[in-house]
């Protein structure tokens, strides 16, 4: 191996977290490709980790040691891949680096050992699209281009990274999607992407940052350890449209070897957005982010043109799972901010029913509650957060509507609130009509959906929340969705 800390053969390496969506089966297989012994710990239980578990079962040399953590794996590990979900000051990670242990994790490796041109991607919102779109655009144009292979992975699940480092040439682009835990791993190696693009900041994972300024800090790292050199200048992407990424960009703009540009939504020509199928001024803003990186690769307006026309949503992502009765279901599971969700609301004119709730990640409800008041005529709601996000709703109608010309009134029990508005002059077309329900499960929200929708509705789970008080991932979650509303048409 080029770098010497990445000699693994006799060694033993540690997986902190084996995870759900690759990460941690990708480091393994790495490590025990590189002649290392594994031991994977993980708080999670054999029975949860069953499908990674599976995915190792032909592996030798490798221990697994689940459902809690031994501080003396810790001590006599040689080197302890983190997963990007455990903190840097986890007290297991202060164990082992206190024993004098190497602490790294599957990003950092593989930022040390690539030789290609990596682009980095993130944002609170958007940036799987984006992504996915930005490797799509890239790739088709890869003739084009001086670039022989494009590759995709990062924060996008289920993407090797690693595992294809042998098989990544320094003429190829990767193309990345990085989380805010990804980029606080990178920061402990000052490293950052060639190529950086932020697509939007909003409020997430407070639950771990405590403040929206501490998740931002974190973002910035993408822009904050990127290193020019002569030859290389940095390349920072800011979106035009929001607030803290213009501010970026002004901060930004002025350093030597680096090359900052900014993109909007009115730099798409409709020539361009007639090609693109994806619904909403969100995946409008994720086009624009993208043709940014591929218009500075050289790609040619044709060839974006041709690629558009074949690119499809990504799963769990404004995911259109099935049309029944003239009713369109939609599924994107992995809205697991409020502003996610609002962003989804935005997307369509017609009626709305929306399925939203799940794990407290102690973010706010309450623009999300104008929001529903506003564009769905009905809201069920599950999993943990259910009541705050029903308070969000009951206050977003008396603050919309007003007090006076408002009453709210249980019907049949505690599960329904109907608003019944008397100033007829109002705008909020939807605050007369808005319903709240209480669903106990998916299963028992897409039935009680299926009541209340009629032709023309959408039906949309857009949760608003992460998934982990009644799924293992958003993954699961949209999954048994589309399971469930497929279920319908039979």
């Amino acid at each position: 191996m080029p770098n010497p800390r990445y000699d693994f053969a006799g060694k033993i390496v540690l997986v902190m977290g084996l995870g759900r969506f690759g990460g941690g089966v990708d480091a393994a297989e790495f490590a025990i490709s590189a002649g290392a012994k594994v031991i994977i710990t993980d708080l999670a239980t054999e029975q949860q980790l069953r499908d990674s578990i599976n995915k190792l079962a032909k592996l030798s040399n490798i221990e697994f040691h689940l459902g809690s953590h031994n501080p003396v794996d810790f001590e006599k590990a040689d080197i302890i891949i983190a997963n990007p979900a455990v903190p840097g000051n986890n007290k297991f990670l202060e164990i082992a680096r206190q024993a004098g242990r190497f602490v790294t994790s599957q990003i950092n490796i593989f930022f040390e050992l690539c030789p290609a041109k990596i682009i980095g991607i993130t944002g609170a919102n958007g940036k799987s699209t984006t992504t996915a779109l930005t490797a799509h655009l890239l790739r088709n144009a890869i003739r084009t281009t001086q670039y022989e292979n494009v590759w995709l992975g990062g924060n996008i699940g289920n993407q090797p990274l690693l595992t294809i480092l042998d098989q990544i040439n320094p003429n190829d682009l990767v193309v990345l999607e990085l989380s805010s835990f990804q980029l606080e791993q990178l920061a402990q190696i000052q490293k950052a992407p060639e190529v950086a693009l932020l697509t939007n900041l909003t409020p997430n994972h407070l639950d771990r940052y405590g403040t929206f300024e501490k998740y931002c800090v974190a973002k910035e790292n993408i822009f904050r350890f990127q290193k020019p050199d002569e030859n290389n200048p940095a390349i920072s992407i800011f979106n035009a449209e929001d607030k803290i990424a213009a501010k970026w960009f002004e901060k930004y703009k002025n350093d030597p070897g680096r090359i900052c540009i900014k993109f909007s939504t009115d730099d798409i020509t409709e020539n361009i957005s007639d090609c693109y199928k994806l619904p909403g001024r969100a995946n409008l803003s994720n086009l624009a982010a993208a043709l940014a990186v591929a218009k500075y690769f050289g790609v040619d307006g044709e060839s974006i043109k041709k690629s558009l026309t074949c690119f499809k949503a990504l799963p769990h992502r404004l995911e259109l799972a099935q049309e029944i009765n003239g009713v369109r279901w939609y599924n994107d599971s992995k809205a697991t901010t409020p502003d996610g969700a609002i962003t989804a609301l935005d997307a369509f004119n017609q009626p709305i029913i929306i399925i939203a709730g799940g794990y407290d990640k102690n973010l706010p409800f309450d623009e999300f509650g104008k929001k529903i008041v506003q564009k769905a005529k009905a809201a069920i709601l599950i999993g943990q957060t259910a009541p705050k996000i029903a308070d969000a709703i009951k206050n977003a109608i008396l603050s919309l509507s007003g007090v006076a010309a408002t009453e709210l009134s249980e019907v049949d029990g505690p599960s329904i609130l109907r608003s019944t508005t008397k100033d007829e002059s109002t705008s909020l077309h939807s605050v007369a009509a808005t319903q709240l329900e209480l669903a106990g499960s998916l299963p028992d929200a897409v039935k009680l959906a299926s009541k209340l929708a009629k032709p023309g509705d959408i039906v949309l789970l857009s949760p608003a929340c992460a998934s982990y008080d009644m799924f293992e991932n958003y993954e699961q979650r949209g999954q048994q969705f589309t399971s469930l509303v497929k279920s319908l048409d039979k």
